[in-house]
């Protein structure tokens, strides 16, 4: 694949970010002209539902798309994001998530995990943190990248790990990419909440679509002053102590472990782990928000922390839930088994379908990265592939390399049938050797 500065290069017009001055803020794209992504401060109670026009059909053996997807009231339409060009790699598998927000569904272990956040909030700052869940997940790169400082070679910024819908327009990679609008309309304590899209492998724990909360809290020189603290200091210790209740608040009396870390927009940067279930586990994210950040934003004297947590990783913790792909299930067997404010109910399996094993050697050639290679399988397979694993790889004496992959078809509600599962392995060969140039063995 090309690297990001080739295709930048690409001849595309720039996406221009517009602010309105209504108390509500609005973004718009002159690419996207009708999107209107409302940033909501309310809690948003009522379930976002997607329209059937908007998921992926299938009628007599081949998939159609519609063209149009739902956002906080707002239509997208399918040609503004996924379009036949070098520098967009949008899937209509992708697309058709866009309106999902599986986070605004109160009865969905995602929806009922973030309220279960929300109220540890709500009880222990007195309603001060504003809560943000429906902001549109379209962004500049320099709001994704540039405002949270990731560096300009950082391996996130590549098309291998980020959807572009142009080379000044991505998904969102994390609820990050809302912080410094944030911050400079002036809030000083706030909760954001979203579906975040990365291009990924595939297992159980791993979906290119996800959910993250990203909480900011900021502090004024009199905060701290009569701490005998420096701000830093002050700042981190408040983070640590309001991270370690919200852990309880969602596991109980749990061991707890913080390790010292680095994200390029804390400074310094904390990993909390706990102890659960015989086994320790990586919970979330945090640090001391870079000055610079707080500087761009009108905040120069100010301190801030900052966390981000991903919200499937713990929901899969507490409600026992075995594979990632379950949470995007229409099964009234999955759906049924959860209300509303029920915080770890545990997931009974429904079915023990077996899983098909199919092979895969080809001769790879220097762009081959393994994301694209999951990308092709994805958007042929769907949520009907379970795993894609390198069992065997090796370079003969001409310098050519084979990779061996083995892929594992398994549907969480039905049985496969054979003639199915080779159809669609004859689909993934046949894309995988036009797409991505490799050569089979």
């Amino acid at each position: 694949m090309p690297s990001m500065a080739v295709m930048v290069m690409a001849a595309m017009a720039q996406s221009t970010y517009v602010l309105s001055k209504s108390s509500l803020f609005r973004s718009s794209f002159k690419c996207f002209p009708q999107i209107s992504a409302r940033f909501s401060s309310s809690t948003a109670t009522a379930a976002s539902t997607l329209s059937s026009t908007n998921m992926l059909r299938h009628h007599k053996g081949r998939t159609t798309v519609a063209s149009l997807v739902e956002r906080g009231g707002v239509q997208i339409a399918r040609d503004d994001v996924v379009r036949d060009e070098p520098t967009n790699n949008i899937p209509d598998t992708i697309f058709t998530k866009l309106g999902m927000q599986l986070h605004r569904r109160n009865q969905h272990p995602i929806g009922i995990l973030k309220n279960a956040i929300y109220d540890y909030f709500d009880t222990n700052y007195e309603n001060k943190f504003v809560k943000f869940d429906d902001l549109c997940p379209i962004v500049s790169v320099k709001e994704n990248f540039d405002d949270v400082l990731v560096p300009p070679d950082h391996v996130s910024r590549s098309y291998n790990d980020t959807y572009y819908v142009d080379p000044q327009t991505v998904l969102r990679c994390h609820t990050s990419a809302h912080q410094a609008e944030i911050l400079s309309r002036g809030y000083k304590n706030f909760l954001v909440t979203g579906d975040v899209y990365r291009r990924d492998s595939i297992d159980s724990t791993h979906y290119p679509v996800f959910h993250q909360m990203e909480g900011v809290r900021v502090f004024c020189p009199e905060d701290w002053k009569s701490s005998g603290k420096d701000g830093t200091a002050y700042a981190a210790e408040d983070l640590k102590k309001c991270l370690e209740g919200l852990a309880h608040h969602l596991f109980g009396a749990v061991e707890m472990c913080w390790i010292d870390t680095y994200f390029p927009f804390t400074d310094p940067s904390f990993e909390l782990e706990i102890y659960f279930k015989e086994k320790w586990l990586e919970v979330l994210g945090c640090g001391v928000t870079e000055q610079e950040i707080l500087k761009r934003s009108g905040n120069p004297d100010n301190v801030a922390w900052a966390f981000g947590l991903g919200l499937e990783r713990l929901a899969m913790v507490l409600f026992d839930i075995p594979d990632i792909r379950l949470f995007w299930s229409n099964d009234e067997r999955f759906t049924s088994q959860f209300a509303e404010g029920q915080l770890g109910i545990k997931f009974k399996a429904f079915s023990k379908y077996p899983p098909c094993y199919k092979d895969m050697s080809f001769w790879i050639n220097e762009s081959f990265t393994e994301n694209n290679l999951c990308e092709v399988i994805r958007g042929i397979a769907g949520d009907l592939v379970e795993e894609v694993t390198l069992i065997d790889n090796f370079t003969n004496k001409k310098g050519m390399t084979s990779h061996c992959y083995r892929i594992a078809y398994r549907s969480m509600e039905r049985s496969l049938t054979d003639d199915e599962i080779n159809d669609l392995q004859w689909n993934v060969r046949e894309q995988v050797q036009s797409k991505l140039n490799v050569v089979l063995r």
